[in-house]
């Protein structure tokens, strides 16, 4: 059967242009036309990296400087879901579960404890969907994978009243239960995806994508704190500029522009020069951010923390970029399985894509999928 799709590891000139004048952009794992929002290309990662493979991952996307435009922050999420399968879902998940028993260290100072318990229920439900599709009876694989989703469904529940409690107590660990309600919702769209039924997998992106786009809203709302001008304070220089504050703007409301995100901050930065010392701020700043009952134990009243909390604004920037990223992907999966039902492909021969003579160039972290003409997919992201 001849695929109505091109399969490459070469990026095509007109696209390099595209993006380059402005007339095509990347969006999580897919490039699409500025203004009509029709898919191009969807990108496909080469392997499945993990660890440190997946910040070296996301620097070679740059291609020529920056073309593709992805941040340094590294976002939980591969760039599609034909890549993440259970194993990559299995090992992301120990990495959050490592990161929360990090924090549960320092979290014991204030009394603060963390029910890891339900990340072993989380383990055994990907291991047992892992293994029902390994199953050769049809009816024994369908019903372990049944199995398997009514506990991805419980760890949606979960994860969703973690996170609400995490962020009303502008916590530093609601990214990671943000994250860990990310994989629990795809998950279990993967489940329907090995079943090859699109249209629930396609139903369930679109509810999780509600849900995990109003929890990150929320949260990067809370990082920026009551005063966002002070990400552009002169010591970052070099590190923050207003195009990338206007990003994560842009994300909140996509109708601003870098002279709208300004105009926002003009009394904001004036706030801040009546208080150079900005002690107000320092008052009010989230918990998320810096923590006086976890961060200063140990140090004397008269201690200055400011700048102590202003070398974390910058990782703190990268953590509100990652956050979006993360939500960008997942999001963009819903094309993907748009895409499997308007070509008329199956979720099996999607993952088996490959390019049929091109040889593989050395170094090359990603595929591209390119559809014979611009896909008009029902917008979501």
């Amino acid at each position: 059967m001849t695929l109505p799709v091109t399969v490459t590891f070469m990026l095509a000139d007109w696209i390099i242009k595209g993006i380059a004048d402005g007339t095509l952009e990347r969006v999580g794992g897919v490039i699409r036309e500025v203004g009509s929002k029709h898919i191009v290309t969807w990108l496909r990662e080469q392997g499945s990296p993990t660890g440190n493979q997946l910040g070296e991952l996301g620097r070679s996307m740059l291609l020529t400087q920056g073309i593709l435009q992805v941040t340094s922050a590294v976002s939980i999420l591969n760039l599609g879901v034909s890549v993440i399968g259970f194993a990559v879902i299995a090992q992301r998940l120990k990495e959050l579960e490592q990161r929360l028993q990090q924090a549960q260290k320092l979290l014991n100072n204030i009394n603060h404890k963390i029910d890891l318990s339900f990340y072993a229920n989380f383990r055994a439900a990907i291991e047992l969907a892992n293994n029902a599709f390994t199953m050769t009876k049809i009816e024994n694989r369908r019903s372990s994978a049944l199995q398997a989703i009514n506990r991805f469904l419980e760890a949606q529940h979960i994860y969703t009243e973690y996170t609400d409690i995490e962020i009303e107590q502008k916590s530093q660990i609601a990214d990671e239960y943000l994250l860990t309600l990310s994989l629990a919702y795809l998950a279990e769209a993967r489940c329907y995806l090995e079943l090859e039924e699109h249209e629930t997998a396609l139903r369930r992106f679109q509810e999780g994508s509600i849900v995990i786009r109003s929890h990150i809203h929320k949260y990067v709302k809370l990082l920026l704190t009551f005063n966002p001008a002070v990400y552009l304070q002169p010591q970052f220089r070099g590190q923050i500029d207003l195009r990338r504050l206007t990003r994560i703007y842009q994300w909140l409301d996509p109708t601003l522009d870098e002279n709208a995100v300004f105009d926002m901050q003009r009394m904001n930065l004036f706030i801040l020069a009546q208080d150079p010392n900005n002690w107000k701020w320092v008052e009010s700043i989230p918990a998320a951010i810096w923590d006086s009952k976890i961060d200063w134990v140990g140090k004397a009243i008269w201690d200055d923390p400011k700048p102590q909390i202003y070398a974390r604004l910058p990782k703190t920037l990268e953590l509100m970029e990652s956050m979006i990223e993360t939500n960008r992907r997942f999001e963009s999966y819903q094309t993907e399985v748009q895409a499997i039902s308007q070509l008329g492909i199956s979720f099996h021969d999607w993952l088996k894509l490959t390019p049929s003579t091109e040889i593989k160039l050395d170094g090359a972290k990603l595929m591209y999928i390119i559809p014979s003409k611009p896909l008009e997919l029902q917008p979501s992201i």
